[in-house]
């Protein structure tokens, strides 16, 4: 799983005038942040407020791109762990995210859906994450999952005590247990799994994001700090997922593995 270098050439193949049908899922791991702005010399909150707006720009691109869903790891279960200093910016910045951009994103179509854990939230950020879900609720354009206080352990975890409730309340036996059956105790058990998973920054693993529904996406790591996301990124990447054979397991057109 090698990085995908920039490259002005490969822009062109995931236009949407290309003839090539985009992936229908693309999720990111907007990582980077901090090492943009220490690199700098700024601030790692400067390295979060330029990751909002390369946000901006990554959904506007997937929007022209033809892409219908896009989901982002916003904020995960672990970051809580981070400075109190840290984490106030970065509930700032959410906050100033959705109360600034949720109109244009309402009017662009754009339809908000957020998935992870809310029970112990703050009540103040918990209901901005529900008026941009309940304000969006109606658009059928682009999807923006966003991934908040989120955990793909934590996720599959949830699952299996919905299982467990079920089972407890004769609904389902333990004989009844499958994998479609786990799957549809997910956060989000209506959607796609993700065709493209894009991690920024160069790092190279999950993070605990998706662990489930990433069993066959595509994963493309790039070496741009989250806050130099742009479509050409974008672009890169979808280029190479364009060039890999997807194959779930089976055989590929010449009968190899």
């Amino acid at each position: 799983m090698a990085e995908v270098a920039a490259s002005p050439e490969l822009p062109d193949a995931a236009t949407p005038d290309s003839g090539f049908e985009p992936p229908r899922h693309v999720a990111i791991i907007m990582d980077g942040n901090g090492r943009w702005a220490a690199e700098r010399g700024l601030p790692r909150s400067e390295g979060h407020r330029r990751g909002v707006e390369a946000l901006r720009r990554a959904v506007r691109a997937v929007g022209e791109m033809g892409i219908k869903i896009l989901t982002i790891y916003s904020f995960s279960s672990e970051n809580w762990s981070r400075p109190v200093t840290e984490i106030r910016d970065l509930m700032g910045l959410l906050r100033r995210f959705i109360r600034n951009d949720l109109a244009e994103l309402h009017q662009s179509n754009v339809r908000v859906r957020v998935i992870g854990e809310r029970d112990d939230l703050e009540p103040e950020i918990r209901r901005l994450l529900e008026e941009a879900e309940e304000l969006t609720r109606n658009n059928d354009g682009m999807l923006l999952v966003v991934a908040f206080n989120y955990g793909g352990r934590q996720e599959i975890a949830r699952a299996a005590r919905r299982v467990a409730d079920e089972i407890a309340a004769g609904k389902l036996s333990p004989s009844d247990i499958t994998a479609d059956v786990i799957g549809r105790h997910l956060d989000a058990p209506d959607l796609p799994d993700p065709d493209l998973m894009i991690r920024t920054s160069g790092e190279q693993r999950l993070s605990n994001f998706l662990l489930w529904q990433s069993a066959y996406s595509e994963l493309v790591f790039v070496p741009t700090y989250w806050p130099d996301f742009d479509r050409t990124t974008l672009a890169n990447a979808i280029a190479e997922y364009r060039r890999r054979e997807r194959r779930f397991g089976g055989l590929n057109a010449r009968g190899g593995a």
